[in-house]
Protein backbone atom coordinates (compact mmCIF):
# COMPACT_ATOMS: atom_id res chain seq x y z
CA UNK A 1 0.00 0.00 0.00
CA UNK A 2 1.42 3.52 -0.67
CA UNK A 3 2.93 5.41 2.35
CA UNK A 4 0.74 7.51 4.30
CA UNK A 5 0.91 11.06 4.69
CA UNK A 6 -1.01 13.64 7.05
CA UNK A 7 -3.96 13.68 8.25
CA UNK A 8 -2.34 12.93 11.46
CA UNK A 9 -5.44 14.54 13.69
CA UNK A 10 -7.64 12.27 11.91
CA UNK A 11 -5.79 8.72 12.50
CA UNK A 12 -5.67 9.77 16.33
CA UNK A 13 -9.28 9.96 16.17
CA UNK A 14 -9.77 6.87 14.33
CA UNK A 15 -6.78 4.66 16.23
CA UNK A 16 -8.76 5.78 19.23
CA UNK A 17 -12.18 4.09 18.10
CA UNK A 18 -9.97 1.22 18.28
CA UNK A 19 -9.94 1.21 21.87
CA UNK A 20 -13.06 1.62 22.88
CA UNK A 21 -15.25 -0.13 24.97
CA UNK A 22 -18.33 0.45 22.71
CA UNK A 23 -19.00 0.08 19.35
CA UNK A 24 -18.26 2.76 17.26
CA UNK A 25 -20.30 4.65 13.94
CA UNK A 26 -17.92 6.81 11.63
CA UNK A 27 -19.16 8.59 9.35
CA UNK A 28 -16.32 10.23 6.92
CA UNK A 29 -17.50 12.55 4.72
CA UNK A 30 -15.91 14.75 1.70
CA UNK A 31 -15.67 15.90 -1.88
CA UNK A 32 -14.63 13.37 -4.28
CA UNK A 33 -11.07 11.70 -4.74
CA UNK A 34 -9.90 13.68 -1.33
CA UNK A 35 -8.66 10.19 0.11
CA UNK A 36 -11.61 9.19 2.21
CA UNK A 37 -10.99 5.19 1.23
CA UNK A 38 -6.89 5.34 1.94
CA UNK A 39 -6.99 6.82 4.69
CA UNK A 40 -9.72 4.04 6.19
CA UNK A 41 -7.86 1.44 4.30
CA UNK A 42 -4.35 2.68 5.79
CA UNK A 43 -5.85 2.74 9.40
CA UNK A 44 -7.65 -0.15 9.76
CA UNK A 45 -5.96 -2.53 7.31
CA UNK A 46 -5.64 -5.00 10.35
CA UNK A 47 -9.02 -5.04 11.39
CA UNK A 48 -10.75 -4.41 8.38
CA UNK A 49 -12.71 -7.87 7.88
CA UNK A 50 -15.24 -6.48 5.33
CA UNK A 51 -15.59 -3.49 2.75
CA UNK A 52 -18.38 -3.03 0.36
CA UNK A 53 -18.21 -0.56 -2.00
CA UNK A 54 -22.13 1.31 -3.62
CA UNK A 55 -22.26 1.53 -7.14
CA UNK A 56 -23.59 4.67 -8.63
CA UNK A 57 -26.58 4.84 -10.27
CA UNK A 58 -26.72 0.84 -9.32
CA UNK A 59 -30.47 -0.57 -8.71
CA UNK A 60 -31.18 -2.40 -5.65
CA UNK A 61 -30.52 -5.74 -7.47
CA UNK A 62 -26.89 -4.81 -8.76
CA UNK A 63 -26.19 -3.57 -5.12
CA UNK A 64 -27.21 -6.69 -3.10
CA UNK A 65 -24.91 -8.74 -6.19
CA UNK A 66 -22.19 -6.43 -5.17
CA UNK A 67 -23.12 -7.27 -1.47
CA UNK A 68 -22.50 -10.83 -2.23
CA UNK A 69 -19.34 -10.51 -3.92
CA UNK A 70 -18.10 -8.61 -1.60
CA UNK A 71 -18.83 -10.72 1.23
CA UNK A 72 -17.62 -13.47 -0.56
CA UNK A 73 -13.98 -12.12 -0.53
CA UNK A 74 -14.28 -11.01 3.04
CA UNK A 75 -14.62 -14.91 3.67
CA UNK A 76 -12.25 -16.08 1.18
CA UNK A 77 -14.55 -17.93 -0.70
CA UNK A 78 -13.63 -18.68 -4.17
CA UNK A 79 -16.92 -18.88 -5.15
CA UNK A 80 -19.97 -16.36 -5.38
CA UNK A 81 -22.82 -16.41 -2.58
CA UNK A 82 -26.06 -16.55 -3.50
CA UNK A 83 -27.33 -13.10 -3.40
CA UNK A 84 -29.78 -12.06 -0.77
CA UNK A 85 -33.05 -11.84 -1.81
CA UNK A 86 -33.46 -7.69 -0.07
CA UNK A 87 -31.35 -5.89 2.42
CA UNK A 88 -32.83 -7.23 5.57
CA UNK A 89 -31.54 -10.55 4.22
CA UNK A 90 -28.48 -9.37 3.43
CA UNK A 91 -27.71 -7.74 6.75
CA UNK A 92 -28.60 -10.85 8.80
CA UNK A 93 -26.28 -12.78 6.45
CA UNK A 94 -23.76 -10.36 7.71
CA UNK A 95 -24.42 -10.96 11.27
CA UNK A 96 -24.23 -14.72 10.72
CA UNK A 97 -20.77 -14.58 9.54
CA UNK A 98 -19.76 -11.98 12.01
CA UNK A 99 -20.84 -13.29 15.32
CA UNK A 100 -18.13 -15.77 16.02
CA UNK A 101 -15.11 -13.11 14.90
CA UNK A 102 -16.39 -10.39 17.05
CA UNK A 103 -16.33 -12.45 20.18
CA UNK A 104 -12.56 -12.88 19.83
CA UNK A 105 -10.79 -9.36 18.43
CA UNK A 106 -11.85 -5.68 17.21
CA UNK A 107 -13.20 -5.87 13.73
CA UNK A 108 -13.96 -2.69 11.53
CA UNK A 109 -16.43 -3.20 8.51
CA UNK A 110 -16.30 -0.17 5.86
CA UNK A 111 -19.15 0.84 3.70
CA UNK A 112 -17.68 2.84 1.20
CA UNK A 113 -20.15 5.53 -1.18
CA UNK A 114 -22.73 4.69 0.77
CA UNK A 115 -24.98 6.99 -0.57
CA UNK A 116 -24.89 4.99 -3.72
CA UNK A 117 -26.23 1.97 -2.33
CA UNK A 118 -29.29 3.55 -1.31
CA UNK A 119 -31.19 2.88 -4.19
CA UNK A 120 -34.80 4.23 -4.79
CA UNK A 121 -37.26 1.98 -2.74
CA UNK A 122 -34.32 -0.46 -1.53
CA UNK A 123 -34.98 0.49 2.11
CA UNK A 124 -31.34 0.12 2.59
CA UNK A 125 -30.87 3.21 5.16
CA UNK A 126 -34.01 1.36 7.30
CA UNK A 127 -31.79 -1.95 6.77
CA UNK A 128 -29.07 -0.36 8.12
CA UNK A 129 -30.46 1.77 10.55
CA UNK A 130 -31.82 -1.86 12.11
CA UNK A 131 -28.70 -3.79 12.02
CA UNK A 132 -26.63 -0.67 13.83
CA UNK A 133 -29.33 -0.21 16.14
CA UNK A 134 -30.62 -4.11 17.38
CA UNK A 135 -27.14 -5.81 16.74
CA UNK A 136 -23.82 -3.81 15.84
CA UNK A 137 -24.63 -1.40 18.70
CA UNK A 138 -24.74 -4.41 21.03
CA UNK A 139 -21.25 -5.29 20.41
CA UNK A 140 -18.74 -3.60 21.75
CA UNK A 141 -15.80 -5.33 19.33
CA UNK A 142 -17.17 -3.09 16.26
CA UNK A 143 -16.30 -0.26 14.61
CA UNK A 144 -18.38 0.80 11.50
CA UNK A 145 -17.39 3.25 9.08
CA UNK A 146 -19.43 4.63 6.69
CA UNK A 147 -18.12 7.05 3.88
CA UNK A 148 -19.52 9.50 0.97
CA UNK A 149 -18.64 11.87 -1.31
CA UNK A 150 -22.65 13.46 -1.48
CA UNK A 151 -21.26 15.24 1.95
CA UNK A 152 -24.73 16.71 1.90
CA UNK A 153 -26.64 13.41 2.05
CA UNK A 154 -24.46 12.28 4.70
CA UNK A 155 -24.95 14.84 7.15
CA UNK A 156 -28.57 15.12 6.39
CA UNK A 157 -29.47 11.27 6.38
CA UNK A 158 -26.35 9.88 9.16
CA UNK A 159 -25.46 12.69 11.24
CA UNK A 160 -28.22 14.82 11.94
CA UNK A 161 -31.20 12.46 11.00
CA UNK A 162 -34.03 12.56 12.46
CA UNK A 163 -34.59 8.53 12.18
CA UNK A 164 -32.98 5.74 13.22
CA UNK A 165 -29.92 6.45 13.35
CA UNK A 166 -30.30 9.73 15.26
CA UNK A 167 -27.67 10.85 17.71
CA UNK A 168 -25.87 7.10 16.95
CA UNK A 169 -22.69 8.50 14.96
CA UNK A 170 -19.56 8.40 17.01
CA UNK A 171 -17.75 10.24 15.03
CA UNK A 172 -18.31 12.60 12.57
CA UNK A 173 -15.57 13.30 10.24
CA UNK A 174 -15.19 15.85 7.18
CA UNK A 175 -12.30 15.11 5.51
CA UNK A 176 -10.27 17.94 3.74
CA UNK A 177 -7.86 18.29 1.15
CA UNK A 178 -4.34 18.68 2.10
CA UNK A 179 -2.62 21.88 3.28
CA UNK A 180 0.02 22.79 1.24
CA UNK A 181 2.49 21.26 3.61
CA UNK A 182 0.82 17.88 3.52
CA UNK A 183 1.08 18.71 -0.35
CA UNK A 184 5.00 18.83 0.17
CA UNK A 185 5.16 15.96 2.19
CA UNK A 186 2.94 13.92 0.11
CA UNK A 187 5.26 14.40 -3.43
CA UNK A 188 8.16 14.17 -1.61
CA UNK A 189 6.79 10.48 -0.23
CA UNK A 190 6.67 10.20 -3.99
CA UNK A 191 10.01 11.16 -4.70
CA UNK A 192 9.09 14.41 -6.50
CA UNK A 193 11.34 17.40 -5.52
CA UNK A 194 9.34 20.43 -6.28
CA UNK A 195 10.57 24.61 -4.60
CA UNK A 196 7.51 25.63 -2.47
CA UNK A 197 6.87 28.35 -5.88
CA UNK A 198 5.83 25.45 -8.00
CA UNK A 199 4.15 23.31 -5.56
CA UNK A 200 2.40 26.47 -4.99
CA UNK A 201 1.66 26.35 -8.46
CA UNK A 202 0.59 23.08 -8.76
CA UNK A 203 -2.12 24.00 -5.61
CA UNK A 204 -3.44 26.29 -7.29
CA UNK A 205 -4.59 24.47 -10.25
CA UNK A 206 -5.39 20.90 -8.44
CA UNK A 207 -5.88 22.05 -5.12
CA UNK A 208 -5.14 19.24 -2.08
CA UNK A 209 -6.48 16.60 -3.86
CA UNK A 210 -4.32 13.52 -3.23
CA UNK A 211 -5.66 11.52 -6.51
CA UNK A 212 -4.89 14.80 -8.45
CA UNK A 213 -1.17 14.65 -7.08
CA UNK A 214 -0.80 11.14 -7.39
CA UNK A 215 -0.26 12.17 -11.29
CA UNK A 216 2.33 14.36 -10.80
CA UNK A 217 5.57 12.50 -11.81
CA UNK A 218 9.36 13.17 -10.73
CA UNK A 219 11.55 14.69 -12.97
CA UNK A 220 8.60 17.00 -14.19
CA UNK A 221 8.57 20.59 -13.19
CA UNK A 222 5.04 22.07 -12.05
CA UNK A 223 4.64 24.03 -15.37
CA UNK A 224 4.90 20.05 -17.74
CA UNK A 225 3.07 18.32 -15.08
CA UNK A 226 -0.21 20.97 -15.44
CA UNK A 227 0.28 20.76 -19.15
CA UNK A 228 0.55 16.70 -19.44
CA UNK A 229 -2.34 16.51 -16.95
CA UNK A 230 -4.92 19.13 -18.22
CA UNK A 231 -4.05 19.90 -21.96
CA UNK A 232 -3.33 16.77 -23.60
CA UNK A 233 -6.19 14.54 -25.03
CA UNK A 234 -6.28 11.76 -22.12
CA UNK A 235 -4.87 14.11 -19.35
CA UNK A 236 -6.49 13.10 -15.83
CA UNK A 237 -7.77 16.29 -15.04
CA UNK A 238 -8.73 17.65 -18.55
CA UNK A 239 -12.55 16.24 -18.61
CA UNK A 240 -12.43 15.81 -14.60
CA UNK A 241 -15.54 18.43 -14.23
CA UNK A 242 -17.42 16.51 -16.57
CA UNK A 243 -18.00 13.61 -13.85
CA UNK A 244 -17.39 15.59 -10.86
CA UNK A 245 -20.30 17.47 -9.79
CA UNK A 246 -22.49 14.59 -11.56
CA UNK A 247 -21.15 11.89 -9.41
CA UNK A 248 -22.05 13.67 -6.26
CA UNK A 249 -25.10 15.96 -6.82
CA UNK A 250 -28.44 14.88 -7.94
CA UNK A 251 -29.80 17.83 -10.25
CA UNK A 252 -26.14 18.98 -10.53
CA UNK A 253 -26.87 21.02 -13.32
CA UNK A 254 -28.30 23.88 -10.56
CA UNK A 255 -24.97 23.25 -8.79
CA UNK A 256 -22.96 23.73 -12.21
CA UNK A 257 -24.92 27.21 -12.72
CA UNK A 258 -23.65 28.45 -9.14
CA UNK A 259 -20.03 27.15 -9.42
CA UNK A 260 -19.99 28.60 -13.43
CA UNK A 261 -21.04 31.95 -11.77
CA UNK A 262 -18.71 32.26 -8.71
CA UNK A 263 -16.72 31.55 -11.39
CA UNK A 264 -16.89 34.82 -12.49
CA UNK A 265 -15.99 37.30 -10.02
CA UNK A 266 -13.53 36.90 -7.32
CA UNK A 267 -15.18 39.05 -4.54
CA UNK A 268 -17.62 36.75 -3.36
CA UNK A 269 -21.51 37.13 -4.20
CA UNK A 270 -24.44 36.92 -2.46
CA UNK A 271 -27.20 34.45 -2.86
CA UNK A 272 -29.01 37.25 -4.56
CA UNK A 273 -26.46 37.88 -6.96
CA UNK A 274 -25.47 34.77 -7.57
CA UNK A 275 -28.95 33.74 -8.83
CA UNK A 276 -29.55 36.99 -10.57
CA UNK A 277 -26.18 36.17 -12.21
CA UNK A 278 -26.91 32.44 -13.31
CA UNK A 279 -30.13 33.46 -14.44
CA UNK A 280 -31.63 31.00 -11.51
CA UNK A 281 -34.99 30.65 -10.21
CA UNK A 282 -34.51 31.70 -6.52
CA UNK A 283 -36.25 28.83 -4.55
CA UNK A 284 -35.40 26.02 -2.30
CA UNK A 285 -33.95 24.12 -4.71
CA UNK A 286 -31.22 26.70 -5.28
CA UNK A 287 -30.81 27.30 -1.37
CA UNK A 288 -30.09 23.46 -0.81
CA UNK A 289 -27.74 23.57 -3.86
CA UNK A 290 -25.81 26.35 -2.44
CA UNK A 291 -25.24 24.54 1.34
CA UNK A 292 -24.29 21.25 -0.78
CA UNK A 293 -21.92 23.41 -2.26
CA UNK A 294 -20.27 24.43 0.88
CA UNK A 295 -20.82 21.36 2.75
CA UNK A 296 -18.88 19.35 0.36
CA UNK A 297 -16.00 22.07 0.00
CA UNK A 298 -16.57 23.55 -3.60
CA UNK A 299 -17.33 26.66 -1.98
CA UNK A 300 -16.71 29.35 1.06
CA UNK A 301 -18.93 31.23 2.99
CA UNK A 302 -17.84 34.54 4.45
CA UNK A 303 -20.21 36.77 6.75
CA UNK A 304 -19.16 40.86 5.87
CA UNK A 305 -17.85 42.71 8.89
CA UNK A 306 -20.78 44.15 10.45
CA UNK A 307 -23.30 42.26 9.11
CA UNK A 308 -24.96 38.93 9.90
CA UNK A 309 -25.92 35.76 8.39
CA UNK A 310 -28.50 36.73 6.10
CA UNK A 311 -25.61 38.69 4.59
CA UNK A 312 -23.12 35.85 3.65
CA UNK A 313 -21.19 36.02 1.08
CA UNK A 314 -19.76 32.99 -1.14
CA UNK A 315 -16.22 32.47 -2.83
CA UNK A 316 -15.44 29.77 -5.01
CA UNK A 317 -12.90 27.69 -3.23
CA UNK A 318 -12.35 24.67 -5.34
CA UNK A 319 -9.29 25.46 -7.14
CA UNK A 320 -9.66 22.65 -10.11
CA UNK A 321 -13.25 24.16 -10.75
CA UNK A 322 -11.79 27.64 -11.20
CA UNK A 323 -8.80 26.74 -13.46
CA UNK A 324 -10.95 24.56 -15.41
CA UNK A 325 -14.01 27.13 -16.35
CA UNK A 326 -10.85 29.62 -17.09
CA UNK A 327 -8.76 27.32 -19.51
CA UNK A 328 -10.47 24.04 -20.28
CA UNK A 329 -14.19 24.78 -20.65
CA UNK A 330 -15.29 24.27 -23.95
CA UNK A 331 -11.74 24.24 -25.44
CA UNK A 332 -9.60 21.52 -27.31
CA UNK A 333 -6.28 19.92 -25.47
CA UNK A 334 -3.75 21.91 -27.07
CA UNK A 335 -1.03 19.76 -26.04
CA UNK A 336 2.61 20.46 -24.83
CA UNK A 337 3.54 23.75 -24.06
CA UNK A 338 0.13 25.13 -23.64
CA UNK A 339 0.38 26.53 -20.25
CA UNK A 340 3.65 27.81 -20.68
CA UNK A 341 1.80 29.93 -23.40
CA UNK A 342 -1.03 30.79 -21.59
CA UNK A 343 1.22 31.68 -18.27
CA UNK A 344 2.34 34.66 -20.68
CA UNK A 345 -0.94 36.09 -21.43
CA UNK A 346 -3.24 38.51 -19.13
CA UNK A 347 -5.56 36.56 -18.12
CA UNK A 348 -3.02 34.68 -16.22
CA UNK A 349 -2.65 37.50 -14.31
CA UNK A 350 -6.36 37.65 -13.07
CA UNK A 351 -6.51 34.10 -13.00
CA UNK A 352 -3.22 33.51 -10.57
CA UNK A 353 -4.56 36.41 -7.99
CA UNK A 354 -7.73 34.68 -7.62
CA UNK A 355 -6.32 31.26 -7.17
CA UNK A 356 -3.71 32.39 -4.72
CA UNK A 357 -6.60 34.41 -2.60
CA UNK A 358 -8.05 31.27 -2.52
CA UNK A 359 -5.47 29.15 -1.22
CA UNK A 360 -4.76 31.67 1.39
CA UNK A 361 -8.17 31.81 2.65
CA UNK A 362 -8.16 28.10 3.01
CA UNK A 363 -4.91 28.29 5.63
CA UNK A 364 -5.97 31.18 7.55
CA UNK A 365 -4.71 28.97 10.60
CA UNK A 366 -1.11 29.22 9.13
CA UNK A 367 -2.11 33.02 8.34
CA UNK A 368 -2.78 33.53 12.03
CA UNK A 369 0.00 31.91 13.14
CA UNK A 370 2.22 33.42 11.30
CA UNK A 371 0.95 36.91 12.67
CA UNK A 372 1.47 35.49 16.11
CA UNK A 373 -2.23 35.32 17.10
CA UNK A 374 -3.14 31.91 16.87
CA UNK A 375 -4.35 31.79 20.15
CA UNK A 376 -6.23 34.95 20.07
CA UNK A 377 -10.05 35.09 19.32
CA UNK A 378 -10.37 35.73 15.92
CA UNK A 379 -13.42 36.08 13.42
CA UNK A 380 -12.31 36.52 9.89
CA UNK A 381 -14.66 38.18 7.44
CA UNK A 382 -14.63 40.02 4.36
CA UNK A 383 -15.92 43.75 3.51
CA UNK A 384 -17.64 45.64 0.47
CA UNK A 385 -18.75 49.05 0.95
CA UNK A 386 -20.91 50.84 -2.42
CA UNK A 387 -19.89 53.97 -3.39
CA UNK A 388 -22.56 56.91 -2.13
CA UNK A 389 -22.14 60.53 -1.50
CA UNK A 390 -19.60 60.70 -4.15
CA UNK A 391 -17.06 58.55 -2.61
CA UNK A 392 -15.59 55.54 -4.49
CA UNK A 393 -16.51 52.29 -2.76
CA UNK A 394 -13.95 50.11 -1.33
CA UNK A 395 -13.04 45.84 -0.74
CA UNK A 396 -11.31 44.22 1.78
CA UNK A 397 -10.38 40.89 1.26
CA UNK A 398 -9.82 39.80 4.44
CA UNK A 399 -10.46 41.22 7.39
CA UNK A 400 -9.11 39.19 11.01
CA UNK A 401 -11.16 40.51 13.79
CA UNK A 402 -9.20 40.38 16.73
CA UNK A 403 -9.87 39.74 20.51
CA UNK A 404 -6.71 41.87 21.21
CA UNK A 405 -8.50 45.23 19.92
CA UNK A 406 -7.08 44.52 16.65
CA UNK A 407 -8.38 44.08 13.05
CA UNK A 408 -5.86 43.13 10.48
CA UNK A 409 -6.96 44.29 7.25
CA UNK A 410 -5.17 41.94 4.60
CA UNK A 411 -3.99 42.00 1.07
CA UNK A 412 -3.53 39.27 -0.60
CA UNK A 413 -1.06 39.51 -3.86
CA UNK A 414 0.65 36.84 -6.33
CA UNK A 415 3.17 37.78 -7.89
CA UNK A 416 6.29 35.99 -9.38
CA UNK A 417 8.90 38.35 -7.34
CA UNK A 418 9.24 40.68 -4.63
CA UNK A 419 6.03 43.00 -4.44
CA UNK A 420 6.33 46.30 -5.11
CA UNK A 421 3.79 48.89 -3.39
CA UNK A 422 3.87 51.45 -6.21
CA UNK A 423 2.67 55.51 -5.36
CA UNK A 424 -0.82 54.45 -6.99
CA UNK A 425 -1.56 51.51 -4.85
CA UNK A 426 -0.03 52.83 -1.40
CA UNK A 427 -2.83 55.90 -2.39
CA UNK A 428 -5.64 52.99 -2.32
CA UNK A 429 -4.79 51.15 0.53
CA UNK A 430 -4.59 54.34 2.54
CA UNK A 431 -7.87 55.33 0.83
CA UNK A 432 -9.56 51.62 1.66
CA UNK A 433 -8.22 51.97 5.24
CA UNK A 434 -10.13 55.05 5.95
CA UNK A 435 -13.12 54.69 4.04
CA UNK A 436 -12.89 51.27 6.24
CA UNK A 437 -12.41 52.66 9.49
CA UNK A 438 -15.26 55.60 8.49
CA UNK A 439 -17.98 53.65 7.68
CA UNK A 440 -17.28 50.91 10.29
CA UNK A 441 -16.82 52.91 13.39
CA UNK A 442 -14.81 50.33 14.67
CA UNK A 443 -12.32 51.83 17.48
CA UNK A 444 -9.70 49.25 17.15
CA UNK A 445 -6.68 49.46 15.81
CA UNK A 446 -6.34 48.81 12.22
CA UNK A 447 -3.23 46.98 10.51
CA UNK A 448 -2.47 46.22 7.02
CA UNK A 449 -0.47 43.35 6.19
CA UNK A 450 0.25 41.79 3.08
CA UNK A 451 0.33 37.93 2.49
CA UNK A 452 2.85 37.79 -1.12
CA UNK A 453 4.46 34.65 -2.47
CA UNK A 454 7.82 36.42 -2.39
CA UNK A 455 7.31 39.14 0.26
CA UNK A 456 7.19 42.57 -0.49
CA UNK A 457 9.99 45.41 -0.79
CA UNK A 458 10.94 47.81 1.58
CA UNK A 459 10.34 51.47 0.56
CA UNK A 460 8.77 54.48 1.94
CA UNK A 461 5.07 53.19 1.45
CA UNK A 462 5.99 50.06 2.75
CA UNK A 463 7.53 52.11 5.88
CA UNK A 464 4.31 54.04 5.94
CA UNK A 465 1.87 51.76 5.80
CA UNK A 466 2.69 48.25 6.24
CA UNK A 467 2.48 46.59 10.02
CA UNK A 468 3.28 43.03 8.99
CA UNK A 469 3.67 40.55 6.17
CA UNK A 470 3.37 36.84 5.50
CA UNK A 471 4.92 35.15 2.72
CA UNK A 472 3.85 31.63 0.79
CA UNK A 473 6.33 30.27 3.20
CA UNK A 474 4.49 30.89 6.62
CA UNK A 475 1.54 28.81 4.12
CA UNK A 476 3.44 26.07 4.51
CA UNK A 477 3.53 26.08 8.33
Amino acid sequence: MEKFVGRSAERKIMESALVSNRAELIAIYGRRRVGKTFLVRSVYQKQLVFEYTGLHNGMMQEQLENFSRSLAKAMKVPVDLATPANWPAAFGLLERILGPIVKKRRVVLFFDEFPWINSPRSNFLKSFDHFWNTWASKHANITVVICGSAASWMIRNIVKTKGGLHNRVTVRMNLAPFTLLETEQYLRSRSVKLDRYQLLQLYMVMGGIPQYLSNIVRGESATMAIDRTCFTKHGYLTDEFSSLYSSLFDESANHIAIVRQLAKISRGQTRTEIIEGAGLSSGGRITEAIIELEESGFIQRFIPFGKTANDVVYRLSDEYSLFYLKYLDRKAATGKGSWLRLSKTPSWASWSGYAFESVCLKHLDQIMAGLGIADTLVKPSVWRHASDKGKTGAQIDLLLDRDDHTISVCEIKFSTEEYTITSRYADDLARRREVFAEVSKTKKAIFLTMVTTYGVKRNPYYNKLIQSELTMQDLFA
